[in-house]
């Protein structure tokens, strides 16, 4: 399985819950709805998760909405998203939404087309607290990007927003360095973010200096927590220098910031950093 490179200033280090600042907890919620699967999650930045996205990104993705407070210029204003990427040396194309994007959730004035390859770098060393990527196999020309910013922009959100986007296999939105909604036409990217964030928990409890590697479960495993509930929050529980549990409740609905973390536990995943393995126990 992958290994991780798990940052100390990563979600689940740097959010909290409450004023009594209790950790932030993983929570994971995966529905199959016609055309796609659907995931929320917590707690990932969008650089923890960017080599999935890459990895599912099939020729092209569409940045639509980049906020950051990683470039800001002298005036405190933040750089233009194709600034951004001749920074990180990426290659793209801009196309400009002004006249849709003003004061839509989800879109920006300056969308950014660059290959799928290159997302990971474009997120390379910084953190945007708010993005919005959109993935296809075909470069969309100037018309369809305007009507796949016309979808986003009067989307239900009640409804998935991936079957109103033509053509396109992936549809990812993070907010807050920490909030995860991800659409997605492959099913086993939903198992990707689940594994991917019990790694990033487990890491934060292991870090001690700049960063950590951490491997991340195998797919057995991850089949045998999903396929018995599509909905569970975690917690770390007791554990040792070299050893991490982390507590699993499933829930009836997913998990929001309004929820109380649920105290009963129905799996406890355990990392065992000497062997680099994961294995489930009962409570």
């Amino acid at each position: 399985m992958a290994v991780v490179d798990v940052e100390r200033y990563g979600a689940f280090s740097v959010n909290s819950v409450g004023i009594e600042r209790a950790p932030f907890p993983l929570s994971f919620s995966v529905r199959e709805l016609p055309g796609c699967w659907v995931v929320h999650a917590t707690a990932a930045q969008a650089g923890e998760l960017a080599d999935i996205l890459a990895g599912n990104a099939m020729d092209t993705v569409a940045v639509m909405d980049v906020a950051t407070n990683s470039f800001l210029d002298d005036q405190y204003v933040q750089w233009t998203p194709s600034r951004i990427a001749a920074h990180q040396g990426i290659g793209c194309s801009p196309h400009d939404l002004s006249a849709l994007a003003r004061g839509v959730p989800g879109l920006g004035d300056e969308a950014l087309i660059m290959h799928g390859e290159d997302l990971s770098g474009f997120l390379s060393g910084w953190s945007p607290y708010e993005l919005t990527v959109v993935a296809m196999r075909d470069t969309p020309d100037a018309e369809q990007l305007d009507e796949m910013a016309l979808a986003i922009g009067t989307a239900d959100f009640s409804r998935p927003i991936l079957p109103t986007l033509p053509g396109c296999c992936l549809w990812y939105s993070g907010h807050d360095d920490c909030y995860v909604w991800l659409e997605s036409t492959n099913r086993h990217v939903p198992r990707a973010v689940f594994r991917r964030l019990l790694a990033l928990m487990a890491g934060s409890a292991l870090v001690t200096a700049e960063h950590v590697e951490v491997t991340e479960p195998d797919d057995s495993f991850v089949e045998a927590v999903i396929g018995e509930h599509g909905h569970w929050t975690g917690v770390l529980g007791a554990g040792s220098p070299t050893t991490v549990t982390v507590n699993l409740s499933a829930v009836s609905e997913r998990w929001m910031l309004s929820h109380p973390v649920p105290q009963q536990v129905d799996r406890i995943a355990v990392y065992d950093a000497v062997k680099a393995s994961w294995h489930l126990d009962k409570p």
